[in-house]
């Protein structure tokens, strides 16, 4: 019997390049080695990452190609949808159109999928068998775990406690899909002994379980460390998204003048805004890149721009980051993925240039918004994503006052499905 593959799709409709935004930016602050505070070179990453990746963390070449492989394993889920958001265009009454990209249909529920492949294909490409990393909220872990799982690779998650006891479905997922989840701090690590000496009851942070990642990587053999935001990398992987959107609005003869995301460390945000900045860097274009943050973590909006360490206790390299101090800890929010003290290089230098502007958006705000998304859309937003809604409510109810039309986009990094014990205590008052 013959079979029809019409359930893959066309490979025209998926890039075969990312987008470097390095190639049109001038040449950023270098990361400092942790010990000898000079600029880190290539090898002094490499027993940490992948040389792979670390070649594009480094690189200024404006395409990337991506590997036949992980082309292969987006179409599972690539392209994803780009959505005119018309029940929330009307239930906010504003003369503004809202589209989102739905990045919550990827098999782990959220963008993470996007440079978790890349990174696994990179590490199984060079004999690496043990992946080790960090989680907050579970969705970079949970995308982990599947893609080493994709390229036979082990995986072993310190998930930051205060979402391993908030979210322990999440870290059933990352278990199904064959990873080993830890809480962190744990004691498994000479960091996360320290830290638990000093703080026996801390919520964790994902600084702290960065540290714990990277000594794991470090003293096991085969082993090395992947990251879900921050790097330059991680961004290139991600601007998948907005490359997608590219074409969307050209099908949709249509185009964006606002662009907004929820940020932690970056990625997402970064995914979807700078394959849109390119135009705008060579003089072609004008948006309004608005990041999204937690009030509870607001590194963009209340912190300082200087070099910092990306973890707690300092074994990464000095990151030039807008940062509220690497011992910072969070307050104790259901967004868990933006519970990140720092921000990525690149995400910092151009809120620095003011090329790009934030806002801080407080819980309650926010979960107010994932409801109203939910009933005018029907999809139950993770509660980083709320962050993002919120912020593109804030800006159609502006254009509704003005009385003028904008189109907005913004980025729904993934689903809450894993999250309603937060919906259900927002319901309840119990929040």
């Amino acid at each position: 019997m013959k079979t029809t593959k019409k359930y893959l799709l066309p490979d025209q409709e998926i890039p075969k390049m990312w987008y470097n935004v390095l190639a049109d930016l001038p040449p950023l602050q270098p990361m400092l080695h942790p010990t000898t505070r000079e600029p880190v070179k290539p090898s002094d990453l490499e027993p940490l990452f992948a040389k792979g990746l670390i070649e594009q963390e480094f690189s200024t070449e404006r395409w990337i190609p991506i590997p036949e492989e992980v082309r292969t394993l987006y179409k599972i889920y690539r392209p994803t949808p780009l959505v005119r958001a018309s029940g929330l265009e009307k239930a906010l009454d504003t003369p503004a159109k809202i589209y989102f990209k739905n990045e919550s249909v990827s098999p782990v529920g959220s963008h993470k999928l996007n440079t978790a492949l890349p990174q696994a294909y990179y590490n199984k490409s060079e004999g690496i068998r043990k992946l080790t990393t960090e989680t907050g909220a579970g969705q970079w872990g949970s995308a982990l775990c599947i893609a080493a799982r994709h390229f036979g690779l082990d995986t072993e998650v310190f998930m930051v406690r205060l979402s391993y006891n908030q979210k322990p479905y999440r870290k059933v997922v990352m278990q199904t899909y064959g990873g080993k989840v830890i809480s962190s701090p744990s004691n498994l690590t000479q960091a996360g002994q320290k830290i638990l000496a000093e703080k026996p009851n801390t919520p964790g942070s994902l600084g702290m379980a960065i540290s714990e990642a990277c000594e794991r990587a470090l003293s096991t053999p085969d082993t090395r460390y992947t990251l879900g935001s921050v790097l330059n990398m991680v961004m290139l992987h991600q601007t998948i998204i907005g490359l997608e959107a590219e074409r969307q609005f050209e099908m949709a003869q249509d185009y964006p003048d606002t662009i907004i995301g929820c940020f932690g460390g970056g990625s997402n945000f970064g995914g979807i805004s700078l394959p849109f900045l390119r135009h705008q860097l060579a003089g072609k274009a004008k948006f309004d890149l608005i990041a999204a943050e937690s009030s509870g973590c607001p590194k963009l909006t209340k912190g300082t721009f200087r070099y910092d360490y990306g973890d707690t206790v300092g074994m990464t390299p000095l990151i030039p980051m807008y940062t509220l101090g690497c011992d910072y800890e969070p307050a104790a929010i259901h967004a868990g993925g933006l519970r990140y003290h720092g921000a990525g290089a690149i995400m910092s230098q151009l809120l620095k240039d003011r090329i790009i502007r934030a806002v801080d958006i407080d819980q309650e705000e926010c979960f107010k918004v994932g409801i109203l998304f939910s009933r005018c859309e029907g999809i139950i937003p993770a509660p980083e994503s709320t962050h993002a809604i919120a912020a593109t409510v804030r800006e159609a109810l502006k254009a509704k006052e003005e009385g003028r039309e904008k189109v907005i986009l913004f980025n729904l990094s993934g689903h809450g499905l894993l999250d309603l014990n937060a919906y259900e205590s927002y319901l309840n008052g119990q929040l």
